[in-house]
């Protein structure tokens, strides 16, 4: 059987066959790291998960529920160089004049604890101050979309380097700060606007802005208003106001739960030149 199975095979053609797999497997790595963090990856679960109900459907025989899938992978196929058009961008972008990489890092609670100590005392400060803020603290769903919108900083978390960037009239006061993990990965990031029309009419671009990233994202968004020095959190596309010290430390360690013990991993860009 043995013999069967590797009639014809060479030392080159095995080279060869090797060569090819490695290639293969190299390029679906590679796609990986380039969809990372950003929304494509629950795109492709969705294409997954249609994927699977066309087998079922067809093997237990429902073929009416089959057809019907079916029909739509000539609209997917279509849609898909659409709806994946800026991680495609992207893609060729960095192929052509970036070098990737991963620092896996493990974010343990207390570093996670003293994340939220210093996202809290910021907001505290700046609402005394009436100085506006939009923090973002990603969560599952990656943001990496809209940190390419901002202006890199990577750096690590704390409540004087979040006052700072949201000091009046400088080049990063207006925008929001997005947090993974324990590092500000970039400020000045803009952020999709709710069309959500049964919000208060008070509300302002900042506020709108938090709570649409959060009817896109799992991520949670903390917001001082500026002309009110009043806290917010928007989450799952709604919004808490009024909060204090206390009310504000329990909707994010309430939203994150036991995800500060999870193994991340943070991809960075070198790029060689500056971005527009």
């Amino acid at each position: 059987m043995l013999n069967g199975l590797f009639h014809g095979y060479t030392i080159v053609t095995t080279i060869t066959t090797v060569l090819d797999i490695c290639i293969v497997a190299a390029l679906f790595y590679y796609l990986f790291i380039m969809i990372q963090g950003t929304r494509a990856v629950q795109l492709i679960k969705g294409l997954v998960i249609l994927i699977l109900a066309v087998s079922v459907s067809s093997a237990i025989g429902l073929s009416t529920l089959g057809w019907i899938l079916n029909q739509l992978w000539a609209v997917i196929f279509v849609a898909l160089a659409v709806i994946f058009q800026p991680e495609l961008r992207r893609t060729l972008e960095q192929i052509g004049r970036s070098r990737i990489y991963i620092n896996p890092f493990e974010s343990s609670h207390s570093d996670m604890n003293k994340v939220y100590d210093a996202v809290v005392r910021a907001a505290i400060e700046e609402s005394k101050h009436k100085v506006g803020m939009l923090v973002v603290l990603e969560r599952e769903i990656g943001l990496n979309d809209y940190v390419e919108s901002g202006i890199k900083m990577d750096c690590l978390v704390s409540d004087q380097a979040l006052i700072n960037i949201f000091v009046y009239n400088t080049p990063l006061h207006d925008g929001a700060a997005i947090i993974r993990g324990d590092r500000i990965l970039a400020a000045a990031c803009f952020l999709p606007l709710s069309d959500n029309p049964n919000l208060l009419s008070s509300y302002g671009t900042r506020h709108r802005a938090g709570i649409g990233l959060s009817e896109v994202s799992d991520a949670l968004v903390v917001i001082v208003s500026e002309e009110t020095g009043t806290i917010s959190v928007a989450k799952d596309g709604r919004i808490y106001s009024h909060l204090e010290e206390k009310t504000l430390r329990q909707h994010i360690e309430q939203h994150f739960g036991g995800g500060a013990n999870q193994v991340q991993a943070r991809f960075r860009l070198k790029r060689g030149g500056r971005d527009a």
